[in-house]
């Protein structure tokens, strides 16, 4: 009896955790993005801009919002690095893939990077919020613009959004974060991850 009331409590109080990538090449502002999400929803004060140096490998970061915890994992973007994002595909709930907005040197590079991700099989139906970042640099393109310019064919079979945000003053970062945590609670892709996980309540 006792292990009946403990698991409804545990369903019922306990927090729900998503796990999600943050991608994109390198220069996007990812870790820029993952530290102001921290100060945003924590009491830690994320690394100031001029402190965060190109990610090797792997930052983590932890937010709670709401009933939900997120987790986020934070991948290098260098060429060379690349090939180690699949290897976090599999328990990934969803994506937030950050683009430079102020320049569009560099879009086909990231639309070469991000089409690769959406063709690959571990990642299929998981929830794409793509930032168009540092919109507080003259010469960012906006959102609009940025989804035109990328013409992705293969978002029709997942959730998506682009946002317009500053990494460095958290101009649209709420919002972006309010839509994935509402896809994430009704997505294909978080039931599979339940089943899989074996819990029929939060994973």
């Amino acid at each position: 009896m006792f292990s009946l009331f403990y698991g409804l409590y545990k369903y019922m109080f306990s927090k729900t955790e998503f796990h999600v990538l943050i991608l994109g090449i390198d220069k996007a502002g990812k870790t820029t993005l993952l530290e102001k999400l921290k100060s945003l929803y924590s009491n830690l004060e994320g690394l100031p801009p001029d402190r965060i140096v190109p990610t090797v490998g792997l930052n983590i970061g932890r937010i709670e919002a709401s009933k939900t915890k997120l987790v986020f994992w934070d991948l290098g973007g260098q060429i060379g690095l690349r090939t180690i994002w699949e290897k976090y595909y599999e328990e990934a709930h969803a994506v937030v893939y950050v683009i430079d907005a102020a320049c569009p040197s560099r879009f086909e590079d990231s639309k070469s990077a991000l089409e690769k991700i959406l063709r690959h099989e571990d990642l299929q139906g998981a929830p794409l919020l793509i930032v168009a970042n540092k919109q507080d640099l003259a010469g960012a393109v906006s959102a609009e613009e940025l989804a035109r310019y990328l013409d992705l064919k293969e978002l029709d079979e997942r959730p998506y959004m682009f946002e317009a945000v500053s990494a460095h003053d958290g101009l649209g970062i709420k919002e972006g974060v309010d839509w994935l945590m509402e896809v994430m609670e009704r997505s294909k892709r978080t039931d599979m991850l339940r089943v899989r996980a074996g819990t029929a309540g939060p994973v």
